[in-house]
């Protein structure tokens, strides 16, 4: 409760009444640049006496009872995100970065006549003012502080969205700094980010990797299927591209020595963007010497799993919507041709001719994707097939050699690569390989490729001379994985993909 109820919620303001805001609030700096009397001039101070921090005020005085006086001083800043003025008395919440809030009275006793009718023409909502004076509970039990002494710290020329409304989905994620004032959740997702990252480095430290960072800008775009973003650097007179991935480099590093190596860092594909891609993400990226494809599966449910328990304490998950996920226990883990034969009702094996997938893609109503071969339509008729079916977090596994070509053929199995991708919520949140490392095989895939590429495909990988040269001199048996941070709080907190990343490309 604050010492006033707050408004009903009301329509945004008009562009009109926003320009006539401004103009006054622009009035009200000017008057606090004449009132200044110290030599750093400006509207606003540089630096301000604080003691304390809301959050810390809370944690301590926060069980205070109604009416109860500390005989504690204290000094904070926040932002102003509700006010009453009354004749001999002013409310005003202030908010912190966190989103808590402590209330701030403002009495003509406590400060004096000159001082309340400032107070009164020149605070604003949305302004950061800084107060000083006693911490108190008020006669209706709300922590606050009865004012000694206040001044703006900053002043806001625009006026805060509605408090007490919502934000359209296009206005929080156009304007992420009004949504994170205004919204719980938008702040929350924040911090559940910072844990998550938190959470991944942790655990792999725990068993031994180091981090690394590889360049963005790269001569050559590789470690992934992908349409590239190109870029021009007139220092060397080149193109360049923004990475689709850091695979080749990181493998470098395994070349090299380091083992257990990982990097937590931005991609870019110049590909659609929807409820779960952006051009512009976060991925994270492991490989592991003397691992295999089950090895880095166990740790990668180890990794999601230690982030779920530290943003949620526990493996269950609540979702935005209330749905509660369950990510804890063993995975499942299931073969892509297996579960398509099932599903379709018929056998497709690695064997099974691009003409019988086509006719069957042409009877369920499956778009052939471009520059069409056998994994291609398999992954398509498997998507259109299992992959609904998919409830709890899964790994598919064994993959089409033809759409792998970074990957080790399976030990066993002909015709397919040591593959998995994991699915979660629906979508695919991870994948995993036991590693190609033989230079020979390798350039072998990386030739198919470049002939694909020549017949238009914008996703297929060139011939990488460096990173061949760099398996050349040797690399251990591998296991590597990679995951999209943002794809990781999709599935911890139930968010769409804008939602997840603080300031997404828009159009």
């Amino acid at each position: 409760m604050t010492e006033s109820t707050a408004p009903d919620p009301a329509a945004e303001p008009t562009e009109e009444e926003v320009f006539e805001q401004k103009a006054v609030r622009l009035g009200k700096r000017e008057r606090l640049i004449a009132e200044r009397t110290d030599a750093a001039g400006g509207a606003y101070p540089v630096s301000l006496p604080i003691t304390d921090t809301i959050p810390d005020l809370r944690a301590r005085y926060g069980d205070l009872e109604a009416g109860a006086e500390t005989g504690v001083t204290t000094a904070v800043a926040g932002r102003v995100v509700f006010s009453r003025n009354t004749g001999k008395l002013c409310f005003a919440s202030l908010q912190s970065g966190d989103g808590s809030r402590i209330q701030a009275m403002v009495s003509l006793a406590g400060v004096g006549e000159e001082s309340l009718a400032r107070w009164k023409e020149l605070v604003d909502l949305g302004d950061h003012v800084f107060v000083s004076g006693e911490v108190i509970s008020s006669r209706r039990g709300e922590l606050s502080i009865m004012v000694a002494d206040w001044q703006i710290a900053s002043k806001a020329i625009l006026p805060l969205p509605n408090m007490y409304g919502e934000l359209s989905e296009e206005s929080r994620v156009r304007s992420r700094f009004l949504d994170l004032i205004v919204r719980d959740r938008a702040r929350e997702t924040v911090v559940a980010r910072s844990t998550v990252n938190a959470s991944l480095r942790e655990t792999f430290r725990a068993h031994g990797f180091t981090e690394v960072e590889t360049p963005m800008l790269q001569v050559q775009h590789g470690g992934a299927s992908a349409r590239p973003f190109v870029t021009h650097a007139n220092a060397f007179d080149a193109d360049l591209y923004l990475r689709i991935a850091p695979e080749l480099f990181l493998k470098r590093a395994v070349v090299g020595g380091i083992d257990r190596v990982f990097e937590i860092n931005r991609n870019f594909r110049n590909e659609g963007a929807d409820s779960t891609h952006s051009p512009e993400f976060a991925m994270l990226e492991a490989y592991q010497a003397y691992s295999d494809y089950n090895g880095i599966a166990d740790l990668t449910q180890e990794l999601i799993q230690n982030a779920a328990v530290a943003v949620a304490g526990s493996t269950t998950v609540t979702w935005a919507d209330g749905t509660e996920y369950d990510l804890g226990g063993e995975w499942d883990r299931l073969s892509m041709y297996a579960s398509l034969s099932e599903a379709a009702g018929r056998e497709i094996t690695p064997e099974t001719p691009l003409g019988e997938l086509r006719a069957l893609a042409a009877a369920e109503g499956v778009e052939e994707p471009p520059h069409v071969i056998h994994g291609k339509l398999v992954e398509e008729l498997w998507e259109h097939f299992v992959k609904s079916q998919l409830t709890r977090p899964t790994f598919v596994m064994d993959f089409p050699l033809d759409t792998s070509p970074l990957v080790r053929e399976h030990r066993s199995i002909a015709g397919v690569v040591e593959k998995w991708d994991l699915y979660v919520r629906g979508f695919e949140l991870a994948t995993g390989y036991s590693e190609l490392v033989d230079p020979v095989i390798q350039r072998e895939r990386f030739v198919e490729q470049a002939k694909l590429a020549a017949r238009g495909d914008h996703e297929a990988m060139r011939i990488d001379e460096e990173f061949l040269r760099a398996l050349e001199h040797g690399m251990p048996p591998t296991g590597g994985m990679g995951m999209g941070i943002d794809r990781l709080l999709m599935a911890i907190t139930g968010l769409g993909i804008r939602e997840t990343i603080l300031f997404p490309l828009v159009k």
